[in-house]
């Protein structure tokens, strides 16, 4: 047989059958109900006066089915697709029908003295049509799907999670997908489940049977179903699947389903930021509701990675007014666009503007009268400020200078300040000037009555220029992948987990702290690497290279959120502490900053650098000419 004649039935199942036809079908299939009602009922020898009334109760019966199948329009639905839906539409059109006889017997028994059909008849017609119109979908279903995709060349799949979502999950898959994939196997943590069967698939014990599972029947897709898994769960799945050379699907949460219904099409693959995520945090809503409703709040570097969350997080606490203040026009205009159609949130103003400009922030400053200032504008990448340390100095330490300034010429509640882990012994300009700016704002706590926070925390994933939206790049490119350096590591965190400790901390902030974050365990950025060439499907050093190209400019083989000096004192919030540091004098600080930014107009990076250093001694910079000087006279 050739290409041609075996591709013949599947061209012909792709093909909608004429609705006419499964009408008939359906009538037929009542036919063939209601004799065999008779057949059943009189035990396969029917009475002559039964017979006798057939003209009477055939007519009856069909013309009933008829209309209820015109009206309820079950022969519409595309039998191929058959699903749980259909059948519950043909259930009530057929019990609908059979109400309608039974009650149409009543009046006919009092006019004539008999039953128009006997309610035994009705009883077993009704089971019968609703069987066999039921079995007739699944069977045609059955047929198109195996002659579409036979089952030996379906992928294997396991679904994580065996309850509603789980239940829900399956069927999308058979509705949407049922020709592609085979559920093997449910698994679960709650043992009361397990041995028990769901829609005729079993459930297994997720934490003894998985792997095993796995192992022997060749998985290639697991689905996680769990509504709310833990962070610590979700990772200790995807690892060891991605060990076991498994594709891992996640079922998005219910809030994002379409109409409340699951597409196959919105479960998608797991990410990386999946793989690094925490459990969530608690915060103290109420607190935070209580100092920011009604606020019109200020955000600068607004539409950025870190500002434009912060902006997001704060529409649920009601602020009076936003102002979100950035010199980027276009993703200031998307953010707008976002927060309008998504959130429907119009209190809110878009300001162009560059946080270096002392008149432009006056005039922001005098025609808002801001109450709340988050302070998220900055120059963050290491090996760029590097080149451009004036830069760095100018937007870092005379940007942030100017708004804590205008906050206590405004009176300004609170100015909170997002820093950097990048701060801490630095060995970067943009990590000294970040310090800079750190030690200005905890000297400007004792002027007045503006309070002034810092928050320091880790790299952010899937922020602007960071390094996961790079691998993403790498990895659509094929590779390869580039790491500075084999041990190379970093403390990750979410930016909605960020931005949400940034809100709490500023809460609970009484002026001149540094709050610092629980950041977890630190990432090996190799290991980072080859987490997302698998979880893309993909074997590192197979499919996609790995290659080192050398620490950059700047750059630490690791972070520290605390200095050498420095010690920690905890809060009411487990994941946020307070960093003991050293207090400076606000008067030399002042003039020390205020030396610094002058010398910007010389554009003389060496003095830069020096100067910085003498404001920030634990600086340690290996790139400048004057250090590499330093370093061979000794």
């Amino acid at each position: 047989m050739d290409s041609n004649s075996q591709s013949m039935p599947r061209r012909l199942l792709e093909k909608n059958t004429p609705r006419w036809i499964i009408f008939t079908i359906d009538v037929c299939i009542c036919l063939l109900s209601l004799l065999l009602a008779y057949v059943v009922r009189f035990n396969f020898k029917i009475p002559d006066i039964e017979i006798e009334r057939w003209i009477y109760a055939f007519p009856a019966v069909i013309g009933v089915r008829i209309a209820s199948f015109l009206i309820t329009r079950i022969y519409k639905g595309i039998i191929r697709y058959t699903n749980t839906r259909d059948a519950t539409r043909v259930f009530f059109t057929i019990t609908a029908g059979s109400a309608f006889l039974a009650l149409l017997n009543i009046p006919v028994y009092f006019l004539v003295g008999i039953y128009l059909v006997p309610y035994s008849i009705i009883i077993i017609e009704y089971f019968s049509t609703v069987f066999l119109l039921t079995a007739f979908r699944i069977f045609v279903k059955t047929i198109y799907n195996e002659i579409k995709n036979p089952s030996r060349t379906k992928k294997q799949v396991i679904i994580y999670g065996a309850g509603e979502s789980g239940l829900i999950t399956k069927r999308a898959l058979d509705r949407d997908a049922g020709t592609r994939y085979k559920i093997l196997a449910f698994v679960d943590d709650d043992k009361a489940k397990v041995g028990k069967t769901l829609e005729g698939i079993r459930i297994y014990n997720a934490t003894t049977d998985l792997e095993e599972l796995i192992r022997s029947n060749s998985i290639e897709n697991l689905i996680i179903s769990i509504q709310n898994i833990s962070g610590a769960v979700k990772q200790d799945i995807i690892e060891k699947c991605l060990g076991l050379n498994v594709n891992i699907l996640n079922v998005p949460p219910v809030n994002n389903w379409i109409n409340g219904q699951l597409s196959f099409n919105q479960i998608k693959k797991v990410r990386i930021e999946d793989l690094l995520e925490r459990d969530p945090i608690k915060l103290d809503h109420k607190k935070i509701a209580e100092q920011l409703k009604g606020k019109t709040i200020l955000i600068s570097g607004g539409a950025g990675s870190i500002g434009a969350e912060i902006v997001r997080q704060l529409i649920p606490f009601s602020p009076g007014l936003l102002v979100v203040l950035d010199q980027a026009e276009s993703p200031l205009y998307e953010l707008e666009l976002e927060i309008s159609e998504k959130y429907g949130w119009n209190k809110i103003e878009t300001v162009i503007g560059d946080v270096r400009q002392m008149d432009r922030m006056k005039r922001v400053f005098d025609a808002f009268k801001p109450q709340i200032v988050f302070h998220a504008a900055a120059y963050k990448h290491v090996p760029v400020m590097e080149n451009n340390p004036s830069e760095a100095i100018l937007t870092n330490v005379h940007g942030t200078k100017i708004l804590a300034d205008l906050s206590l010429q405004f009176g300004i509640e609170k100015f909170v300040m997002v820093s950097t882990d990048k701060a801490v012994n630095p060995t970067s300009i943009m990590g000294a000037t970040k310090r800079i700016a750190e030690i200005y704002c905890q000297s400007m706590n004792s002027k007045g009555k503006t309070k002034y926070i810092t928050t320091r925390f880790g790299n952010v994933l899937d922020s602007n220029g960071s390094v996961i939206p790079r691998f993403k790049k790498q990895i659509e490119e094929g590779g390869p992948l580039t790491v500075t350096h084999p041990e190379v590591t970093r403390y990750f965190m979410t930016i909605p987990e960020a931005c949400q400790l940034v809100l709490e901390a500023g809460t609970m902030g009484n002026g001149g702290e540094i709050f610092i974050f629980d950041m977890g365990k630190r990432v090996k950025i190799a290991d980072l690497a080859k987490k997302m060439i698998r979880l893309s499907g993909l074997e590192p050093d197979k499919d996609i290279q790995i290659i080192f190209t050398g620490l950059r400019a700047g750059e630490k083989i690791y972070e520290e959120l605390l200095a050498d000096k420095e010690t920690t004192i905890p809060t009411h919030h487990e994941k946020i502490m307070i960093a003991r540091v050293q207090e400076c004098n606000f008067e030399s600080v002042q003039k020390q900053i205020s030396d610094l930014i002058e010398m910007f107009r010389t554009q003389n990076n060496d003095a830069i650098v020096r100067k910085v250093k003498e404001i920030v001694p634990e600086y340690v910079s290996a790139n400048s000419e004057f250090e590499k000087l330093d370093i061979r006279s000794t």
